[in-house]
């Protein structure tokens, strides 16, 4: 690993001194700098504890709690590998990314415990884990067979149809119990056991009753404590843990993402994930609080008008089943408590209804901004970002590092223009980040996925990037520019990031990230426009893949009838009307392509053209199609359209309601209907009767 602190410095501004035992030797140096109140950054991880005590144990030095070191790692991302002597632009980058403040606080969404734990599966097992945690925590087991102990340590309850619900500190759970042995009564003195002539009672002390033969011999050993009654209802139970710990092979819960509070053990506590649980579960009694990771803006949201779904993109991205549809409403509903902060919901929104709260996007773009400057400053090329995730990515990455150190021959490690960026998850960031990043100056922007995400994220990010993809290389840009890469092999990381750079813009954007993502998308896209004006390129329009946020909405003028209900259906004031003429009009750079117009139109005349247009027509107001006025035949008003007043009579023609004068009427306005039926002779009135 080579440090410049000269060019280092330079890239940074300030003067840097290289310490190469500053956890030993050099630890005075490091003690030094904690009793000044300059933000204190720490380009190692490995001593991260040791450093943390140090602070604590200097006199004079600034408390943690008032500002914490900040820790980077440049071995395993930028100084072990081959490249490891050119990777000073890069860890320049890194050190200016640790340096910027961290995230302004939001809204939290509170938890509280108090302990009460559920732990169901084979009671042999439940019995271990509770042993384990119950000194700490209130156990109950619901037991499902197994083997029990002689001793009552804590209350052991039996069923089936087990359901589940909620979340830490609210799990409602509920379950039928059928079997003659009550186990609040039973002593397990075991008289039971030995008495059955089938074996048919086993040590969960609960009855196989395909096995019984109704001789009732255990109801005679177990007469004096009364725990066996064959003639008992089933009854059903529902109560409130706050902690639900599931050994059973199948999961209470169906989706990728489990609520706060709820652990799945199906290899039972001896395992990894077991002897992890252990320790988490005995810290989870108090009140505990999380980032409510995003905002939403139901004016904003295309979900649905008029009872008419649109856009349910966000309910089907999401892998905790924290979002549902509301469309009576026009809304989605979002369960804070449920959402884990992975952000696709915000990714596949095309309106930014739903937006990434922690950390804000303008927050997002003044890191990537601060980055990229640095890489370039330092004298960096053809940077390509890296986004992975705090966990699993991480530890991956530190993985093809310490191989590159163990293994030079065999194994590349980190290039020097890849920057790996950690996020809370790689689906929180999309297009509006991903084009923004590649106007600042990103050669290729790539998201390095493990199997800790959902099926559906990746689908997801996929879609997206072939979005942006097709647009800057409609654009005239050449190359791949968005790659998704999922592994969990060293090797296959290390050959997905030898790939080649990709062609990048000529002057890098300054604009910052917006609080609405479609005027980040603007600001991003006009700011590309401009750069590729050089660039051979011909076309007016760049046909995206669907789903996209961007295209046109095309009206067949043979069937529209120009009632305008797409206009009230649209949410995003792309399609308009004019209150001078029958007029249809649309502005396409509102459009996100809902669909909810063609949904809602009842003559099938609108059809959907995902693309992005080049030209300044994209923002202005254009005529989708229009009409000759029809005039009353009474008074001259307009009051319809020619087609849309011809397409009724004919349907009506046939109606024996509409016969004669009734059909002409049809032909009047409101107005002089009502002046017809009351001054016409033939027409029935109630002084008639």
């Amino acid at each position: 690993m080579t440090l410049d602190a000269k060019a280092l410095g330079q890239a940074l501004d300030e003067d840097l001194t290289t310490h190469t035992t500053l956890c030993r030797r050099d630890a005075p140096a490091f003690q030094r700098a904690t009793r000044s109140s300059d933000e204190l950054v720490v380009a190692c991880t490995q001593e991260s504890r040791l450093f943390n005590e140090l602070s604590e144990q200097t006199e004079g030095a600034v408390a943690i709690d008032v500002r914490p070191i900040k820790f980077v790692n440049l071995r395993e991302t930028g100084g072990w590998g081959r490249e490891g002597r050119a990777a000073t632009p890069k860890m320049a980058a890194l050190l200016a990314a640790a340096r910027l403040p961290e995230p302004e606080p939001v809204p939290t969404v509170t938890y509280k415990s108090a302990g009460r734990t559920l732990i169901v599966g084979p009671l042999d097992a439940a019995e271990r884990l509770a042993a384990r945690v119950a000194d700490v925590l209130d156990v109950t087991v619901l037991a499902q067979g197994g083997r029990g102990q002689q001793a009552r340590t804590w209350p052991v309850v039996s069923g089936q149809a087990v359901a589940v619900t909620g979340w830490l500190g609210a799990f409602d759970v509920s379950w039928d119990s059928a079997n003659p042995i009550d186990l609040d009564l039973c002593t397990r003195c075991n008289a039971c056991v030995a008495a059955c002539p089938e074996g048919a009672i086993g040590l969960d002390y609960q009855i196989d009753l395909d096995k019984c033969k109704s001789h009732r011999d255990c109801v005679k050993a177990c007469e004096a404590v009364g725990a066996i009654n064959f003639q008992r209802d089933p009854q059903s139970h529902r109560e409130r843990f706050d902690i639900v710990v599931d050994l059973r092979a199948q999961p209470a819960f169906t989706q990728h993402a489990h609520p706060q509070g709820y652990f799945h053990l199906p290899e039972g506590v001896n395992s990894d994930a077991g002897i992890d649980a252990v320790t988490r579960l005995r810290e989870l009694v108090g009140e505990f609080e999380k980032p409510k990771f995003f905002v939403y803006k139901q004016k904003l949201c295309a979900h649905g008008r008029n009872e008419t779904v649109g856009c349910d993109a966000c309910v089907q991205v999401c892998s905790a089943l924290a979002i549902r549809s509301e469309v009576e409403r026009q809304q989605i509903a979002v369960n804070p408590n449920l959402c884990v902060g992975c952000g696709a919901c915000t990714t596949v929104c095309p309106t930014g209804a739903l937006s990434y709260a922690y950390p804000r996007a303008s927050e997002q773009g003044v890191k990537l901004r601060t980055v990229l400057a640095t890489y370039a400053k330092a004298g960096g090329q053809d940077a390509a970002l890296l986004l992975h995730s705090q966990g699993a990515g991480s530890e991956l990455i530190n993985a093809l590092g310490r191989e590159a150190m163990l293994r030079p021959k065999a194994v590349k490690g980190v290039p020097a223009r890849v920057i790996p960026l950690p996020l809370w998850h790689t689906a929180s960031l999309g297009l509006d980040v991903w084009l923004s990043a590649f106007a600042y100056g990103a050669s290729q922007v790539w998201v390095l996925m493990t199997d800790e995400e959902a099926p559906q994220y990746e689908a997801a990010l996929r879609e997206q990037m072939a979005v942006a993809q097709a647009i800057v290389n409609g654009l005239g840009y050449s190359g791949t520019h968005f790659r998704l890469i999922r592994t969990t092999d060293v090797a296959t990381l290390d050959t997905q990031l030898a790939s080649p750079p990709a062609q990048g813009v000529k002057r890098r954007a300054s604009f910052a990230l917006q609080a609405e993502k479609r005027a980040t998308l603007e600001l991003a896209i006009d700011h590309l426009l401009q750069d590729s004006a050089t660039l051979n390129r011909t076309a007016q329009a760049v046909a995206l893949p669907a789903p996209a946020l961007f295209g046109a909405v095309n009206v067949n003028k043979d069937s529209c009838t120009l009632c305008l209900s797409c206009v009230s259906a649209c949410p995003a004031n792309a399609l308009l009307d004019n209150a001078e003429r029958p007029q249809l009009r649309f502005v396409e750079k509102n459009c996100v392509q809902c669909g909810l117009c063609a949904t809602t139109c009842p003559e099938d005349a609108i059809t959907l053209e995902p693309r992005l247009l080049l030209t300044e027509q994209r923002k202005q107001p254009r005529v989708l199609n229009e009409a000759q006025p029809y005039a009353c035949i009474r008074c001259g008003k307009p009051f319809g359209t020619l087609k849309g007043v011809e397409v009724m009579l004919a349907k009506l023609s046939g109606h024996a309601m509409f016969q004669g004068e009734a059909l002409e009427r049809l032909k009047m306005c409101g107005d002089c209907r009502v002046v017809d039926i009351y001054s016409n002779p033939g027409e029935a009135r109630i002084t008639d009767v």
